[in-house]
Order: C-alpha cells, then structure tokens, then sequence
C-alpha cells in the first residue's frame, strides 16, 4: 500500500461566480478520516449538473432561470446568495466538489474495521444515517468536500464496496446520475409493462433512467434531440421523442403511468396532461428552468402523485452497486478530462453534444 502524502493536488472552488472561481491546486492538505470516516484515493470522479448549479448559485431562490448554458452565474448578485447549497443554507468556502467518487479506501479512523483498507468502493453522494431523518441529510461536495481531488474523505457506511471488471472511470459515471434515476423510478413505483415517459434522456440521469426503466421491463418513451435518438434507442429506450415535438400531439392525453423529469422549463404543463388518472410524476432537476406553471385542476382532478426526490429511498444505492456487480446496466462514458483541466470538461458538458457522462482522472 503506497504511502499516503501530506498534500494532494485538488480543485478548490473559491466562491459562487464563473469559471474563474476554479482554482487547480497541488499544495491542498490531505484530508484525515475523522472517527466513523474512511479515506479514499480517488480513481475518477464524474462530472454533474449539480457541480455547475453549486458553482453558480443556481439553488437559491433568487434565481428562476435554467441551468446557465455559459457555465456562469445567471445574476452578479447571486455570488453572495445565502441558500444556494442543497441544503438551502450558505455554501461555506473554500469547498472541493465532486459528487461521483469511485476509488480505494486507503486509511480507516477510528470505529472502522481496519480490513477495509485496500476495498474499491463506490461513495453514496446523499449522506445520512440508514433510515435517518431526512433534516440531518448532507451533500457531497456541496456540505462537504467531494471528489475532485486525489484524496477524499467520507462516512465508512456510504463507501460501498463494489466488485466489478469496469475501469475507475466507468463505475465513477454511475453514483450521482444513476441513484438519481433509480430514487425516483423506486419512489414512482414503476412496475413492468408500465409506460414511462423519460425527460432529457441524453443526459447522464436521463440515460441513466432509460436503462434502469428497462431493466424493470416497462415501456421506455425517451425525449431528446434527434441526433441522439439512435444512441438513446440502444439503452433501451421504445421510442424517442424530440425536444420540438409537441409533447401532446406526440404521446396523446392520458397514455402515461410515469414521468421521470429533470428538466422542467416552460413546456412542463404536458408532462401533466400526458399522465393517466393515478399517474406518478417524479422530478430531480429542472435545467430549462424551476419556475412552471401548475393547474392544481390537473392535480386533484387526475388524482396525480408529484414527488420530488433528493435524498435516496432506503437500499437504492445498494440496490445500484449490485445491478452494476451482475452487469445489468452499463456505464456510458462520452469522454475523460484530467483533472486539472476541469474548466475544459465543464464547457463540453455545458454544451450538451454527448450522451452519458463525462469523467475526471485526478
């Protein structure tokens, strides 16, 4: 086991703003595993929409546009919002991002079984005792440090050991995209032979939802730009749909039993109408925008159920580790990035011309 250093090269983000607020370092401290922590050398770490959304203080209220397409903040003075964490509290500065982590456990603190050093583990992103109250959750990378970095620090119970033939970039594009998609397939109940309509289906948690609808052998409706059609087709998707497609005039009233949606934006009223009486509408994301408009008759009338989803149903993310174990899903990986050249990775994952995720090597 090599020799673990004082310090470890790291991208530190100095505060909300551009991306000038991402500063690559070789000189940051290597984090100790306080009691009940482990630490882990970082194989790769994926790249997220949340790490742009922290960046720019998206998660504040002030904000009610989409996810800025230039990597900036919407508003000057949304660099100083006090709620833009997932929390809805202050981002505490300096912080390390990175909400994807696959590597090896490296030290233990104490209460942690010493022979855990040495196991390739995947990181839970959401962090909270088992069943614990969902007011004491935290967010990594966003609460606390994350996986940018060569070195990183977690709870021992949210480093889960994962025995799998795929590289440290591949099993790094499944934790924040892929426990997303599957805490709101799980919350919607999603059963077989079910029709799910699947929003920004390209992107990691969108492709992400394609496979993991199909693996529960439903009937898979992917929305997505015409020149990823084909790709999204090959993860399992029934039908893809385009973004310019009236969503209405597409699908028809009434036809759907689950809508899994991180997109939001101005079109959403749809998503609505196109679900059945007793349909399920399940929401983690809203890149084209948190602000839609809601006929509560729709709601009551259709006897709909909306759920929004964040923190991880119980066994999701174990549940995950073993789809991947026994090669059920796979990763999609469009590209990788050395780490320092994160700003680069950023602006390809800004420009939404792939499909799956894109990786960090530290």
């Amino acid at each position: 086991m090599k020799t673990v250093p004082g310090t470890m090269k790291a991208v530190v983000l100095k505060g909300h703003g551009g991306f000038d607020q991402l500063e690559y370092r070789d000189d940051v401290p290597v984090p100790l595993p306080t009691s009940g922590e482990v630490l882990i050398r970082v194989g790769a770490a994926g790249v997220n929409n949340t790490d742009i959304n922290t960046r720019t203080a998206w998660y504040s209220k002030r904000v009610t546009e989409g996810t800025p397409s230039d990597g900036g903040p919407a508003a000057p003075a949304h660099a100083t919002a006090a709620d833009a964490s997932w929390t809805g509290g202050a981002l505490v500065f300096p912080r390390i991002q990175g909400t994807d982590v696959c590597g090896q456990i490296v030290a233990v603190g104490d209460g942690v079984d010493p022979r855990r050093i040495g196991e390739r583990v995947l990181v839970e992103p959401g962090l909270r005792e088992p069943g614990g109250p969902l007011a004491g959750a935290r967010y990594l990378g966003s609460e606390c440090d994350g996986g940018f970095a060569e070195y990183t620090t977690i709870v021992a119970v949210n480093a889960h050991r994962v025995a799998s033939p795929l590289s440290d970039v591949e099993l790094a594009s499944f934790p924040c995209a892929y426990s997303a998609a599957e805490n709101m397939l799980t919350r919607a109940e999603l059963r077989p032979s079910e029709t799910v309509l699947i929003t920004g289906a390209s992107g990691g948690v969108g492709s992400a939802a394609v496979q993991l609808a199909r693996r529960r052998n439903a009937h898979v409706v992917a929305i997505t730009s015409a020149s990823k059609a084909e790709r999204v087709r090959s993860l399992g998707a029934d039908r893809t749909l385009s973004r310019d497609d009236g969503l209405l005039d597409a699908v028809g009233p009434g036809v759907v039993d689950v809508v899994v949606d991180v997109v939001g934006g101005p079109a959403w009223p749809e998503l609505l109408d196109v679900l059945k009486r007793g349909g399920r509408y399940s929401v983690a994301g809203a890149i084209a925008g948190p602000m839609v408009t809601l006929d509560l008759r729709t709601l009551y009338l259709k006897d709909l159920r909306l759920l929004g989803c964040t923190a991880l149903a119980p066994d999701v993310f174990k549940n995950l580790v073993g789809y991947i174990e026994r090669g059920e899903i796979r990763p999609v990986v469009a590209s990788t990035y050395p780490l320092s050249e994160i700003v680069r990775a950023q602006r390809e994952f800004l420009g939404k011309q792939f499909t799956g995720k894109i990786v960090l090597i530290p």
